[in-house]
């Protein structure tokens, strides 16, 4: 207080030095709390004060100046609003005019230079400074590579970095040539600092060149300049040292932010594939994704580029803004709603028929053993998108089945090993020829009845191994069977007698029969191999993969590389949906891709080089975004070759592909000799923002939105080899069809209750199953019947979003424990009553959608007011729980199956109207708010019983974006507490038993 008094208020010379001794020394030797406690005395205008004194007294008292000069420039880097307050002070004339009168002495320059820096850190006093000749005053001071006065030159170089923050010196400087000599200087400073001393140097040069770039003039000025081609060129020095990394990562986002930006290489952004909608609906362009916000910054806009991401930083997903959360208590307390009149609810009835089953029809023997392949003899086609009458609620397939003689009182284990063997010495050649004209009738009983309807693809051209794998009579037939039908071809006689049916809960016979009925956009043919033949779990647990140092900027480099030495870039599109011509092509060598099967996406492939190609994804059906998933086939490759793959359209700001995650691929070679799996696959793996962008033409009125690069590396088993790309495990609609069919046939129908019913028909004609599982009543007696229709219902869904087939594997399993003899899964059963909907949006899964339905809807935010019409499943699934609720059955446990891109492991997310208050900073009266915390007893056990749980990354609140998913509609209209949205990780552990380390 003393100091700033005395500042004030004194002339004398001596006290004044005294006080700026003492002050230097407490704040040397102090932290940055005793600079905060100086600035809240008043002492940055005391300074300022005092220098404004001191630079008017002539001749200039330097020896008060210096030691004025060193505080200002310390103190102003801890006060924010320090350049407001050297504008009030009237002090920037006087700042520049010392700088201008010491330019011939390079010690008092330096002392004025740290202040300018500190006054330049202020836009709004840096614009002040650049209008009166800062910027002139600076680059007279910058000079060519020299080893004299390098600290001066510094100085002036980070002021001149602070100054170019404000976009109108930033041009300004652009007018005036500025950029092309800051060019020039960093040429020169690199080429002669061999020695790397001045890597202070050089970074200051390049954050002014940065700052600069952050307009569209000096962008575009900059690659009038070849400053492409000249960071280029010198960060190739420096990728050996990693001393250097500042270097090479400021020289990485300048050359990302100066890519020209260009549209995607297709002719528009809107999906190859259109469904026409029933009504007067039409397919509008959707709006803003529902997972994250619309991705901002025009490539035609003057704005900063998008701040860059710390990718060494995996909890780069940003949490959910405070102001998301619905505070309105009115809102988030329960409230039942109907949005259909109540005489609608009556017909979901029929799909309770447990609660009404007097367990009197089912006695006989006959009924009990009933083979399972008469009961699939017919299977659903009817093309309704209402929900069926009462009558023709039943599905073919309901096998409810009460007390009967338990038929040899079948185990049901997990993993059903007893169940591969029994299934592999069943199939006798009798048996073969009969299920394969089953499967002919089943296919001619679809309502589209074609001969050659679905083939197999194409097995792998290396005859020599043909011959090898099966028998040389067969070689004339390798190529014979395309075109033709799938159960006369010898290639698949063969292939089925090859079949060990030691994968579980698989049939390649199976999965034909169903494939033939499924109703798609593009009308498949096709059966992708991994889909037909099955695939056995890895045999052994892959850890993560680890980052590669420097993968991200190796491939930006690259893509760069592309455009200043194109030399060697082919450039020529091999694989087309747009324009099929193309998916064949002449060019010895190329890569075969080919995307149209079941859940297949892949929109083009461009060979970018020998053994580069770039990818482009399709959009989802009816819309023309949500890029993320992806499958294909890939054939004619060389072996032991690197090649590179960039799928350059996704959205997601950021991906697990960053943090370990691999995607997967399946070999037909290794599939054909006793190893069919999907594998963990890649290396040199990145997930990055890259130059294209969505222009107003190509993306139909969406302009701006940016795109992502998806980069790796594979190696391929085998020359010549067929193999399967995907973004994770595939899991398609005919998987999970014929999966309910062997786990019909195979439960042990004296204890297990099944029920297998269609929900609805979807919007292009599939059938939506809806299962009831539970235990059979102990007998016929009346109480343990009241027992069994008592039970609460448990509600399980899973796969609204197409693209996550981690939800259908969790459910897979679910299944799979449900049936199974398992202790704990009897007491379930004989506790619960499980409504299952194993696959919410089966037209999205089919079609290789990766969010939306056919009506390019996300169905998860269709919940409040489901269209009959453009959202069956919804609607149903909504009216099935209404209907429950109104008979006083609300389930006790609702859970929707999701899968997470961004996070690992498994969470849920859940409802409370506590913590959604206390988070959002609301007063909670206890008194008047009060809830059930049963909520949370769910993912508690969770978090003690499943290795794979993770109790810290659940979440309770309720977000006003929410508010139309299930979970949310559920917990409020339904009155369900524990209405959850289950999460799993695309990628892996990194908690518990399942944690793998990188």
């Amino acid at each position: 207080k003393f100091g700033v008094f005395s500042f004030q208020n004194s002339r004398n010379k001596d006290v004044i030095l005294n006080i700026l001794s003492v002050l230097t020394d407490l704040l040397s030797l102090g932290t940055g709390r005793r600079i905060h406690y100086v600035i809240s005395k008043g002492g940055s205008e005391a300074l300022l004060q005092a220098l404004t004194t001191a630079a008017r007294t002539e001749p200039p008292d330097h020896s008060t100046l210096l030691p004025l000069l060193r505080l200002l420039a310390r103190v102003g880097q801890r006060d924010r609003k320090f350049g407001l307050k050297v504008q009030k002070a009237e002090a920037t004339d006087i700042i520049l005019s010392l700088a201008r009168r010491n330019l011939g002495h390079h010690l008092h320059l330096t002392h004025c230079l740290w202040v300018l820096r500190v006054c330049a850190s202020n836009v709004t006093t840096g614009t002040t400074l650049g209008i009166n000749g800062a910027m002139e005053l600076l680059f007279k001071v910058i000079t060519p590579y020299s080893k004299r006065h390098v600290r001066t030159v510094r100085a002036a170089i980070e002021a001149l970095a602070a100054l170019l923050k404000s976009k109108s010196n930033s041009r300004r400087a652009v007018t005036r040539g500025y950029l092309d000599g800051l060019l020039r200087l960093y040429q020169d400073w690199h080429h002669n600092d061999v020695s790397n001393n001045y890597i202070y140097i050089r970074k200051g040069l390049l954050l002014c060149l940065k700052h600069i770039t952050n307009v569209q003039l000096g962008r575009e000025t900059f690659l009038g300049c070849r400053g492409m081609e000249i960071l280029f060129t010198t960060v190739q020095d420096c990728l050996s040292c990693k001393n250097l990394d500042p270097i090479i990562t400021i020289v990485t986002q300048i050359l990302r932010k100066c890519y020209p930006k260009e549209p995607l290489p297709v002719a528009t952004a809107r999906s190859f594939y259109s469904f026409p909608l029933p009504g007067n609906a039409k397919a509008e362009p959707p709006c803003e994704g529902s997972e994250g916000k619309q991705l901002k910054g025009d490539y035609e806009s003057d704005g900063e580029e998008e701040a860059e991401k710390n990718l060494d930083n995996e909890d780069v997903e940003s949490k959910e803004e405070d102001y998301d959360l619905e505070t309105d208590v009115n809102k988030l307390r329960s409230r039942p709603v109907l949005d259909r009149p109540e005489e609608e609810l009556g017909q979901y009835e029929a799909m309770c028929p447990e609660l009404s089953h007097n367990f009197q029809e089912f006695e006989s023997e006959s009924e009990e053993e009933k083979s399972f392949e008469d009961r699939t003899e017919s299977l659903p086609s009817a093309p309704s998108r209402f929900i069926p009458s009462a009558v023709s609620v039943k599905h073919p397939n309901q096998s409810v089945t009460e007390m009967g003689p338990d038929p040899g009182e079948k185990d049901f284990q997990v993993p059903l090993q007893s169940w591969t063997k029994k299934e592999k010495s069943r199939w006798d050649q009798t048996d073969e020829k009969r299920d394969i004209a089953e499967a002919a009738r089943d296919a001619d009983s679809c309502e589209e009845e074609d001969p050659a309807r679905i083939t197999l693809r194409p097995l792998p051209k290396d005859t020599a191994w043909y011959k090898k794998m099966f028998c040389s009579e067969c070689e004339a037939a390798i190529n014979s069977y395309p075109g033709g039908r799938l159960e006369s071809s010898d290639i698949v006689t063969n292939l089925l007698e090859k079949h060990q049916g030691d994968i579980p809960f698989h049939s390649p016979r199976f999965y034909v029969t169903r494939a033939k009925c499924v109703k798609s956009v593009p009308n498949y043919k096709d059966l992708a191999f991994p889909d037909f033949w099955g695939h056995q779990p890895p045999p052994f647990s892959k850890p993560m993969l680890e980052r590669k140092y420097g993968v991200q900027r190796d491939k930006v480099l690259d893509d760069v590389r592309r455009l200043i030495q194109p030399d060697d870039v082919i450039g020529r599109t091999v694989f087309d949906l747009d324009e099929p011509s193309h998916s064949s092509p002449a060019a010895p060598g190329c890569l075969t891709f080919f995307s149209k099967f079941e859940s297949g996406n892949l929109r083009k492939a461009i060979q970018v080089r020998e053994f580069e190609y770039d990818l482009i994804m399709n959009a989802d059906v009816n819309s023309n975004q949500h890029h993320q998933w992806f499958y294909f086939e890939v054939r004619d490759m060389k072996l032991a070759v690197p090649y590179r793959f960039n799928v350059i359209n996704c959205e997601k700001f950021n991906s697990q592909f960053n943090y370990g995650m691999q995607l997967v691929m399946y070999s037909v070679k290794e599939a054909l000799q006793g190893r069919p799996r999907w594998l963990r696959a890649g290396h040199d793996i990145c997930y990055y923002k890259n130059h294209y962008r969505c222009s107003a033409a190509v993306g139909e009125g969406v302009r701006g939105r940016c795109y992502y690069t998806l980069a790796f590396s594979i190696k391929f088993p085998h020359k010549d080899d067929v193999c399967y790309l995907a973004y994770h495990y595939p899991y398609t609609y005919s998987t999970m069809m014929s999966h309910l069919d062997i786990l019909e046939q195979n439960r042990n129908p004296k204890k297990v209750y099944w029920g297998q019913q269609t929900l609805c028909q979807t919007l292009g004609g599939n059938p939506c199953p809806l299962l009831t599982i539970t235990a059979m009543p102990d007998s016929k007696k009346r109480d343990d019947l009241e027992q069994f229709c008592n039970r609460p219902y448990v509600f399980l869904m899973a796969r609204v979003h197409p693209g996550e087939s981690n939800a259908s594997w969790v459910m897979k399993g679910t299944l799979e424990f449900l049936v199974s003899s398992d202790p704990i899964a009897d007491l379930l059963r004989k506790c619960f009553i499980f409504k299952i909907i194993p696959m919410l949006n089966p037209d999205g899964v089919i079609n290789g959608n990766h969010r939306c339905s056919l009506s390019g809807d996300d169905l998860n935010r269709q919940w409040l007011t489901p269209s009959s019409q453009l959202h069956p499943t919804i609607y149903h699934a909504k009216g099935l729980l209404c209907y429950l609720r109104s008979i006083g059955r609300a389930p006790l446990v609702f859970c929707d199956y999701h899968g997470h891109s961004q996070k690992k492991n498994v969470f849920l997310y859940g409802c409370s109207i506590k913590e959604t208050l206390w988070q959002a900073g609301c007063m909670v009266d206890t008194a008047v708010i009060t809830e059930d915390v049963g909520y949370r007893t769910l993912p508690k056990i969770l978090d003690k019983v499943a290795p794979a749980f993770v109790m810290n990354s659940c979440s309770f609140l309720v977000e006003k974006s929410r508010e139309s998913t299930a979970r949310v509609v559920v917990w409020k209209e339904v009155g369900v507490l524990r209405s959850y949205t289950m999460e799993s990780t695309y990628c892996g552990c990194s908690h518990g038993l399942y944690k793998v380390s990188k």
